[in-house]
């Protein structure tokens, strides 16, 4: 029979005060001795109290279940973010584009019409424009800002592609009246001309969150000026871009 006073506790070790161990899945004090479960063994024994470091026990039981309450918060505010990033992803719209979350409101980037400027002529970029051959041209868009201003300077975007692309965050430069998207070099080589495209792409994480969707952010905090998402393939000199502006 257990007396009134006993104590029945989980732990994970019962110490001895000679420094060593039993592995027990419970323990009980029962007056001049103590009563566990041994998990080495799957039975119960029992051990003299006066052989027992009940304190450093009590200690060490208490550290672990610490431990264990830290690690399920972390479990469940991990669980957390996915729910909640699978809450967005269910969001975005199944068009092709760039979609932007304003706190917990999502923005739809319109698409950016671009120019070609060869110095000589600018017109609007819909085909391979007549680049006269040995010469140098810049893809640019209209305007010294974008009207798309993001919060803060880590802006976190969702990119739906239209096409397995390249893609990525690029640093516009602001020329004039304009901002230039990449610089070209036409050069002919046996009659064809040979594009050489310069664009200047900002490091970013990637995510893909589905079929051609793909979660994006730069590494570091942008520095504030022009930039944009693009959507492009090497040689093609046709990107598809999504203008935004950095306070």
């Amino acid at each position: 029979m257990l007396c009134t006073a006993a104590l029945v506790a989980a732990a994970d070790r019962l110490y001895l005060k000679d420094g060593d161990y039993q592995l027990v899945r419970e323990y009980q004090v029962q007056q001049d001795r103590v009563r566990y479960y041994s998990t080495e063994r799957s039975e119960w024994e029992e051990i003299p109290l006066e052989l027992v470091d009940l304190e450093r026990t009590k200690k060490d039981a208490a550290e672990q279940q610490a431990v264990a309450k830290q690690e399920t918060k972390i479990v469940e505010e991990e669980n957390s973010a996915i729910r909640a990033e699978y809450q967005q992803v269910e969001k975005i719209p199944t068009d092709p584009g760039v979609y932007y979350l304003r706190g917990d409101k999502l923005e739809t980037i319109k698409i950016a019409e671009l120019k070609i400027n060869n110095s000589t002529k600018r017109q609007v970029l819909r085909v391979l424009a007549p680049i006269p051959l040995n010469s140098k041209a810049t893809v640019e868009l209209d305007g010294v800002t974008s009207s798309n201003k993001v919060d803060g300077r880590e802006p976190e975007f969702f990119f739906r592609l239209a096409d397995d692309e390249s893609f990525g965050i690029a640093k516009l430069t602001v020329r004039r009246d304009a901002r230039v998207v990449e610089n070209l070099s036409v050069l002919s080589v046996q009659r064809e001309k040979i594009v050489d495209e310069k664009v200047e792409i900002v490091p970013t994480f990637k995510k893909q969150e589905g079929d051609l969707l793909y979660k994006i952010w730069p590494e570091k905090p942008l520095d504030p000026g022009e930039y944009a998402l693009i959507e492009y393939t090497e040689g093609k000199m046709k990107p598809r871009i999504w203008d935004f502006s950095v306070k």
